[in-house]
């Protein structure tokens, strides 16, 4: 350790013995070390993205023979840590972040410690010091969390859960990872539920990361492999029964003109468009129609639809409400799966497709006109449920099992490969 990590460590603790004889002066003192001009380059050891266990950023893909090792080496880590009486619970009571000088520092510095997030030699203290902020970071890193280095509602929330449970939450996804980590194919697209996000996986790493937004707790995304094999430019939307009975009847009993200003028709069985004022929408005999939506900015799948056969009608696809991404739960689809920056992974998609370039695809956006293009080389698309994984010695993932999948011993996979 460097002199000037031992005077900074030396002053956190001065500084915490501080804070019991007067807090205003405490924080003073404390400010006064975080920026003192000597204080040394500290996150060159302990930062968001590395510890001595290795680096969080990753491209290596979770379905991967390297993925099952790293998991089998964390549910080693995570037995020794059960067997020692797992880690303490942080009291949730207060927005602990960089500055602060409190007792429940001390109780976050050991949880931290003991899930390889913060090493040893920072210490036991009362300070929230620079050490436990990259620490923090890095735990909310792998927990799918927003990694502003504050204890808020949802880091709290992950940071108490048990450590017999994360150990059985590893050894639930071992068996998935062990089933999928064969011969997925050269290029493949993988959604994991759970995470809200896509990989593009190529030559056995991740070429694109998109975050995703699947279904409602109510109106699950299945589990599924299947092949995408065609691109839908400009897309028209044709509303599934489910969302005509739950969503649009509703809608038009408030309001008759929902249907028009969100430029949905109704077409008959011989395809002819139907007035909706000639519909009784107090009862639900509409749900037997077809309602289509036209292509346009307005449209549910807004630019793009990516199609793939299966039995759920599930399938993945731009949208108008791009504010949706930035949300922490992105359980809001009725199913399919919503992608940000869409028009890259369908640029990847049709990278084998003879001339459908981004400069084509982009004006065919412009155009409006829908049209449909047939992949000349299928890709691969597996719709998974994976809640724990590791890519790296010591670096391990974790996210909430929103659909309570993990206590199901067999995921149902529907398979159209």
């Amino acid at each position: 350790m460097s002199i000037t990590r031992r005077a900074f460590l030396s002053g956190a603790g001065a500084v915490a013995a501080s804070a019991i004889a007067g807090g205003a002066f405490a924080q003073t003192v404390i400010n006064d070390i975080l920026n003192a001009p000597r204080r040394g380059t500290w996150n060159d050891q302990f930062d968001a993205s590395t510890s001595q266990g290795g680096r969080v950023a990753s491209n290596l893909p979770i379905f991967s023979a390297e993925t099952v090792s790293f998991i089998e080496q964390a549910i080693g880590q995570y037995q020794n840590i059960v067997s020692q009486g797992g880690w303490p619970a942080v009291p949730a009571r207060k927005k602990l972040k960089l500055g602060v000088i409190d007792p429940d520092v001390e109780a976050l510095r050991r949880r931290l410690i003991i899930s390889g997030d913060l090493s040893t030699q920072a210490g036991i203290s009362q300070s929230f010091d620079t050490y436990v902020d990259a620490a923090l970071r890095r735990f909310q890193t792998r927990h799918g969390l927003p990694a502003d280095g504050v204890m808020g509602q949802y880091t709290y929330s992950a940071m108490n859960v048990s450590a017999p449970v994360r150990l059985g939450q590893l050894e639930t996804n071992l068996v998935r990872l062990r089933t999928m980590s064969g011969d997925l194919g050269q290029r493949y697209v993988m959604v994991n539920i759970p995470a809200a996000q896509i990989e593009a996986v190529e030559n056995g790493r991740v070429v694109l990361r998109h975050t995703a937004i699947v279904g409602k707790i109510d109106r699950q995304t299945p589990i599924l492999n299947s092949k995408i094999n065609e691109i839908i430019v400009n897309p028209y939307w044709n509303a599934p029964e489910s969302i005509v009975r739950k969503d649009i009847i509703p809608l038009m009993r408030k309001d008759p003109q929902y249907l028009a200003k969100n430029n949905i028709r109704i077409l008959g069985p011989n395809g002819t468009e139907i007035d909706p004022l000639t519909i009784d929408w107090s009862t639900e005999e509409a749900a037997k129609l077809r309602f289509r939506q036209d292509p346009g900015k307005i449209n549910a799948m807004a630019s793009v639809k990516i199609n793939f056969p299966n039995p759920h009608a599930t399938y993945m696809h731009d949208t108008p409400q791009q504010s949706l991404f930035n949300n922490l739960m992105r359980f809001d689809s009725s199913g399919c799966v919503r992608v940000q920056n869409v028009r890259d992974l369908v640029t990847w998609l049709l990278r084998d497709t003879p001339g459908w370039s981004r400069q084509r695809f982009e004006q065919t956006i412009k155009s409006g006109e829908s049209t449909p293009v047939s992949l000349s080389n299928p890709v691969p698309v597996y719709f998974t449920y994976i809640t724990a994984w590791s890519t790296g010695d010591a670096v391990v993932h974790f996210r909430d099992d929103i659909y309570a999948r993990d206590g199901v011993d067999e995921l149902q996979i529907t398979s159209s490969l």
